[in-house]
C-alpha cells in the first residue's frame, strides 16, 4: 500500500487476566509468559491504559521498554485526573485540582518511554459528557500547553465537538490530532469522520456493540467482533489518512477474548502490510453478526 506515513497497528491494552472476556487462553498461550513480551512479537504498538488510572511507576516503564522491540512505539492515556475529575473524585475521594506537581509527576512516568524513542503519543481522551462549552474549552488549552511538547491525540466524543467548526482550528493551532473513533451511534455522537489536524492520524475501534453499550459492564460493551466488510470500511478511512500524515496509529479497544488482536491482524492484512499468524483459539464463535465473515 503506497503512503506517506509510517503506520502502527495494535490494541488498547495488553493485558485481561480476568473475567469472561479474558485474553488467557484465546491470545495468549497457557503457563506463565510475559504478555508484553509476546503481543510484541505480533503487533509495533500498543496503547497504555493503565496509565488512565494512576501514573505508572517508571520503574515498571523501564522494564516495559526492555521487553519491546527497537522500533515499537508506546501510546500512552493521559490520567484520569486531568480528563475525568467526576470519576477521579469517585475513585479517591479527592477533588481532581491539578496542580504542576501532578503534571511532572505524569511526565515522570512517561521517562523512560521518552528516552527510548518508544513514546509515540499522548492520548487524551474525554466522557461523552465533555460539551464543547468554555470552561471544558479552557481545560483543554491548558492540557495542550502543559503536554506540548509530546505528540497530543484527543478523542472528543459529544457532538457540540464535531458540529463546530472552531474545533478543528483549535486542534490545528495546538497540534493535536482528532481522533477518528469507531463506537455505536446515537443522537449525541461525534461526526462519523473528523479532519486531520496534525502531522499525525490517531484511530480507535470501540466496536459496534449497540445492544450493550450503555447497558452491558466493562467487558461485555466491548463484545463485538468486526467482519471482513467493515474491517475493509475501516481500511479505507485508515488509507485515506495515511495520505495525509506522516505517523498513523490505529487501535482496537473491543477486547471481549482476544477480538482485538484479531481485528488488528486483520486490519493489517486488509491494508497489505505485514503480519504473523496469530495463536488464537477460536472454539467460541462471535455472536454478532456473519461469524463467517469475522474469521481470520
Amino acid at each position: 500500500m503506497a503512503s506517506e506515513a509510517s503506520i502502527y497497528i495494535g490494541t488498547s491494552g495488553w493485558s485481561y487476566p480476568k473475567g469472561e472476556g479474558t485474553w488467557n487462553g484465546f491470545f495468549y498461550p497457557p503457563g506463565k509468559i510475559n504478555e508484553l513480551e509476546f503481543y510484541s512479537q505480533f503487533f509495533n504498538t500498543v496503547e497504555l491504559n493503565s496509565s488512565f488510572y494512576r501514573p505508572p511507576n517508571p520503574g515498571f516503564v523501564y522494564n516495559w521498554v526492555k521487553k519491546t522491540p527497537k522500533n515499537f512505539l508506546f501510546a500512552v492515556k493521559l490520567w484520569q485526573k486531568f480528563t475525568h475529575p467526576k470519576m477521579y473524585q469517585e475513585a479517591t475521594g479527592e477533588e481532581a485540582v491539578i496542580a504542576q506537581s501532578d503534571v511532572d509527576l505524569f511526565k515522570k512516568s512517561l521517562e523512560p518511554l521518552a528516552k527510548a524513542g518508544k513514546l509515540g503519543a499522548l492520548l487524551v481522551q474525554f466522557p461523552p459528557s465533555f460539551k464543547n462549552e468554555a470552561y471544558e474549552q479552557q481545560r483543554l488549552g491548558a492540557i495542550a500547553k502543559a503536554f506540548r511538547e509530546y505528540k497530543l491525540a484527543v478523542e472528543l466524543r459529544q457532538r457540540s465537538w464535531s458540529d463546530d467548526k472552531n474545533t478543528a482550528e483549535f486542534l490545528r493551532e495546538n497540534h493535536m490530532a482528532w481522533v477518528q473513533i469507531d463506537e455505536p451511534k446515537f443522537s449525541t455522537s461525534i461526526a462519523v469522520e473528523t479532519p486531520i489536524t496534525s502531522d499525525i492520524a490517531y484511530f480507535r475501534f470501540h466496536g459496534r456493540n449497540a445492544k450493550d453499550w450503555w447497558t452491558g459492564d466493562a467487558e461485555t460493551r466491548y463484545k463485538y467482533l468486526y467482519p471482513e466488510g467493515e474491517i475493509g470500511e475501516l481500511a479505507e478511512r485508515v488509507k485515506a489518512a495515511a495520505e495525509k500524515t506522516k505517523l498513523l496509529f490505529a487501535f482496537f479497544n473491543n477486547h471481549w477474548q482476544a477480538y482485538a488482536p484479531r481485528n488488528a491482524n486483520d486490519l493489517k492484512k486488509a491494508l497489505k502490510l505485514p503480519y504473523e499468524q496469530l495463536p488464537l483459539n477460536l472454539e467460541f464463535a462471535p455472536d454478532n453478526g456473519d461469524t463467517k465473515k469475522g474469521k481470520s
